[in-house]
């Protein structure tokens, strides 16, 4: 076997981007700061751009979802094109590959991009030397949104002597919240004898296995209450031995974050309060210094269930207050969700048929996701209409981002009941 080319060489692998997310719905949220939200994913964009110029880095890898989806106008390919030719001055090369939001049969408008940027076919992958790093990178992108073939099978052998890296969109044999596009296993990528796996489509960051490296950088910028905490990139070094060291970066500019507070000792609004308040204040100190968003889950079986499913509104404001008052940055609340439960267990004592009936559809309706939302975004108008308003102003934001329709349906069913 022809002995590896020794070459230190570094490069960022990220993935995600979803540049130009919509984002809908934001400006039925009380205080929402729309535009930060809205211009995150952009400012993250550049975030990683000047990364890469600050580190000097060799490479930059791309593994899909640059886009959200088909650009409404141009606007949004002269950005990306705008940062890759920051890099092509700064001699950064770049590999990319289409993910299921941008693959080719969704992006109907297209622009040319410099030099250093290699666009991977989507028709079978395909492999790009860089002789002077001593690496190889191997790739495929999507033709169509629902890629459901394993695309790692037919990647290419590793070439000879030099540092290997696929480049690939997938979900592996499944993550929760990711559809399994271009399914694959552990064994299949670490079995390609590649040293690493750059992979995107899930957001969360997770290295998957270590010799090789299989590694998901996750999404670049959060974009919703259910991406949660630090997001960004992947450094990697590759000293001249070959051996690798891995190093997480947080690029996002904008922060979502999840508290929890367990109300079952405590005895009034006032303490649920001052609970909550320490909570957020908790959370603020490890935002890294950035604004976001938080969102508020009260849980545990209490003698206030009743009462705060009632006064849910005026709740919400005083948490609100309470998060408004962590000064710089900006500490935004984006929701109060109660998961809490009456001292009692309703099942004893509604024994009304309708009530009964009521509860048994709901259960029926949360087993079957795809009718939830169906049923949701027909029903949208009227129902809303009748909702009480501490449930109406958040409905139609939330029926419109992922698994939203299932939690409206939650939100309703306990207001119900609590009644």
């Amino acid at each position: 076997m022809k002995e590896r080319r020794r070459h230190m060489f570094t490069f960022l692998h990220s993935a995600d981007v979803h540049l130009d997310s919509p984002l809908r719905g934001l400006e039925r949220y009380p205080g929402a700061p729309v535009e930060d939200i809205r211009s995150a994913t952009r400012r993250a964009f550049d975030q990683l751009i000047t990364r890469a110029e600050d580190d000097r880095v060799d490479l930059l890898l791309l593994a899909g979802d640059i886009y959200d989806g088909d650009w409404r106008d141009f606007n949004t390919g002269l950005y990306f094109a705008q940062g890759m030719q920051r890099l092509a001055r700064a001699g950064i090369r770049v590999c990319l590959i289409s993910g299921n939001h941008d693959a080719d049969s969704q992006i109907s408008r297209r622009l040319r991009l410099p030099d250093n940027v290699a666009v991977f076919s989507t028709r079978a992958p395909e492999t790009r030397t860089f002789d002077d790093l001593g690496c190889a990178v191997h790739g495929q992108g999507f033709a169509t949104r629902a890629v459901t073939d394993n695309l790692a099978l037919h990647y290419p052998e590793p070439v000879s002597g030099l540092f290997n890296i696929g480049l690939l969109h997938t979900a592996l044999e499944g993550r929760a919240g990711h559809d399994t596009y271009a399914p694959c296993s552990v064994a299949d990528l670490s079995g390609r004898g590649y040293d690493y796996w750059a992979l995107g489509h899930v957001h969360q960051r997770e290295v998957v296995h270590r010799d090789p490296w299989i590694v998901f950088s996750g999404c670049l910028q959060g974009r919703h209450i259910r991406e949660p905490g630090a997001h960004g990139c992947t450094h990697v070094t590759v000293d001249d031995s070959g051996d690798v060291s891995v190093q997480a970066l947080a690029l996002d500019v904008f922060r979502w974050h999840g508290v929890t507070v367990d109300i079952a000792a405590l005895g009034s609004v006032d303490e649920v309060l001052a609970a909550v308040d320490v909570e957020l204040r908790a959370c603020h100190e490890q935002a890294d210094n950035r604004p976001g968003a938080v969102r508020v889950v009260l849980q545990g079986r209490s003698r206030l269930h009743t009462t705060l499913q009632r006064e849910l509104d005026s709740l919400s404001s005083e948490c609100r207050s309470l998060a408004n008052a962590l000064h710089a940055p900006a500490f935004w609340l984006q929701k109060v969700v109660l998961q809490t439960q009456p001292l009692a267990r309703m099942d004893a004592t509604l024994h009304d048929a309708a009530v009964t009936d009521m509860r048994a559809y709901i259960d029926e309706l949360l087993a079957d996701p795809e009718r939830t939302q169906a049923l949701i975004e027909a029903e949208a108008g009227s129902l809303l209409q009748k909702l009480p308003a501490e449930i109406r102003r958040d409905a139609l934001a939330d029926v419109l981002e992922p698994e939203g329709a299932a939690e409206l349906l939650r939100d309703s069913g306990d207001y119900l009941l609590s009644l």
